[in-house]
């Protein structure tokens, strides 16, 4: 969060970083400065905090050079490999050398991510973040495109399948 060099924006509220490891061509981390651990500390006094990460993601992709052809998603994932809340920000082209298993695929193409949207009408309906149980298993389903939903066996036919909706 420190190095001046990853960091893309930041206000008194978050700051935005590109991901040490992206799995996308343009993958971006929405951090707030307040310390929240999970997903699971999340309640309703954090909504506006929520809100405004997501409207931080916007803003990043309004600014991404590719942002006309490609599309982007912002979410969390369900259960965070860093003990500090992030958003991801990410584009849909799956096009990156640190794409590597099918758990990295997963994480990001089935219900482990949560959209930013769910998860703000989640805390402002309930006051929390509920996920579901059995979460972890999705991280090992079989690879399945996110575009046509065809089945794969290994991520490279996957990443070769994926040029056919996103050539550079």
């Amino acid at each position: 969060m420190q190095d001046p060099k990853m960091q893309v924006f930041k206000d008194e509220k978050v700051v935005v970083i590109k991901d040490k490891y992206p799995r996308v061509r343009y993958h971006w981390l929405v951090l707030p400065w307040e310390s929240i651990s999970s997903l699971k500390a999340v309640k309703k006094e954090h909504l506006a905090l929520l809100k405004h990460m997501h409207s931080v993601g916007e803003k990043i992709v309004q600014d991404c050079p590719d942002f006309s052809t490609l599309q982007f998603r912002q979410g969390y994932h369900a259960i965070p490999s860093m003990s500090h809340i992030h958003l991801h920000v990410i584009s849909q082209d799956f096009d990156s050398p640190s794409l590597k298993n099918k758990k990295h695929w997963n994480s990001f193409t089935t219900e482990y991510f949560l959209e930013s949207q769910d998860v703000m009408e989640m805390v402002e309906r309930n006051g929390k973040v509920k996920v579901k149980d059995g979460t972890n298993e999705l991280l090992k389903v079989p690879l399945r495109c996110h575009v046509c939903r065809r089945e794969l066996t290994t991520i490279p036919q996957l990443k070769e399948h994926l040029k056919t909706h996103f050539p550079r």
